[in-house]
């Protein structure tokens, strides 16, 4: 079952991401819904899970797609968002996730230069265990990222062109959508949209580059590390809106993910950054929230390692049919 949870600007080059309270006022001149709809990150497991629980949703006749009035993705949930907004239907969305990938001879991700997963967890276990607050946790993710660009810097051209494949437009929606990324160099949240001078592509390479796994994402000087190194979610940023759909595919997870996994970052609650803290955070200047996680089901399709691609498939229908039952619960709508 779903869960409901009781419970900073960048400087230099061209690129003007968003902050949170400029994201703040920009919501209270929204539509007469003013919706927002949160897609936290989860790797492949997570956003076929998203696309399957969004095209459930559509199935029982809640077209999250069309309500939302701002669309908020982190790490795999940028690549959501961006599918999401692209204006294709959910149907359509999933129809495509359930279509095993067709791989051109040649490519393969095994080409690209990598270090040994162990020894990233290894390296995200000890900056977990030794920050002392979420700004030095993601000041140190962030030299990681940098430091690792040594070795990884040499396939960021083939990691485009990978995520540029997964997106069904490559320019930016007519709507609202932020996709959430952190300054390598500073630690600071980058929440990137339409006029922050990022190219969509480049945005949600960003929101999606794991430090230590993939080179950090350079624009304009700038280099940009994952969002999901602050939050998982990052729904605070939905604050000012009247409703807040947060659809997390960690949610209520973390204990059950390998000890270092990049989503299982250590986060004390008084750091504010973690999903029930933002909840509660937003419940408390007056927003209805809402908060889907994986069901039973959902959880044993998606696994432990949500990077497999072999989960994709059984977490979209998972989540397709979790969607379908959720429909009930969004009477908001």
């Amino acid at each position: 079952m779903s869960q409901f949870h009781d419970s900073l600007p960048l400087t230099g080059g061209k690129a003007q991401p968003i902050t949170l309270e400029s994201a703040r006022r920009t919501s209270h001149s929204q539509g007469d819904h003013n919706i927002a709809l949160v897609i936290g990150g989860g790797g492949a497991a997570g956003n076929a899970w998203v696309i399957g629980i969004i095209a459930g949703l559509a199935e029982a006749g809640l077209d999250m797609a069309d309500a939302a009035d701002l669309v908020i993705g982190t790490s795999s949930g940028a690549t959501a968002a961006a599918q999401v907004r692209s204006g294709i239907p959910p149907v359509e969305l999933l129809a495509t996730v359930l279509s095993p990938p067709v791989r051109a001879v040649g490519r393969s991700r095994d080409q690209q230069p990598s270090l040994p997963m162990a020894t990233v967890f290894e390296r995200m276990r000890a900056i977990g265990a030794a920050a002392t607050s979420a700004a030095d946790l993601q000041r140190a993710m962030g030299a990681f990222g940098l430091e690792s660009d040594s070795i990884l810097g040499a396939g960021a051209g083939q990691r485009r062109a990978m995520v540029a494949a997964r997106l069904p437009r490559h320019e930016w929606p007519d709507r609202p959508m932020i996709v959430v990324a952190v300054d390598a160099h500073t630690g600071e949240l980058a929440a990137l949209d339409r006029d922050s001078g990022v190219d969509l592509i480049d945005a949600v390479m960003a929101s999606t580059a794991l430090p230590g796994s993939t080179p950090t994402v350079s624009v304009n000087d700038t280099h940009y590390i994952s969002g999901g190194v602050r939050s998982t979610d990052n729904a605070d940023l939905a604050s000012g809106y009247a409703m807040v759909v947060v659809l997390s595919p960690l949610g209520g997870r973390s204990e059950s993910l390998p000890e270092g996994q990049f989503e299982g970052l250590r986060r004390e609650p008084t750091w504010g950054t973690d999903l029930a803290s933002q909840v509660e955070g937003l419940r408390r200047q007056g927003s209805q929230v809402e908060v889907i996680t994986p069901d039973a089901d959902s959880r044993e399709a998606m696994g432990t390692n949500q990077m497999n691609l072999a989960t994709r498939i059984p977490s979209a229908r998972a989540g397709f049919a979790q969607g379908k039952q959720e429909a009930t619960r969004l009477t908001f709508l």
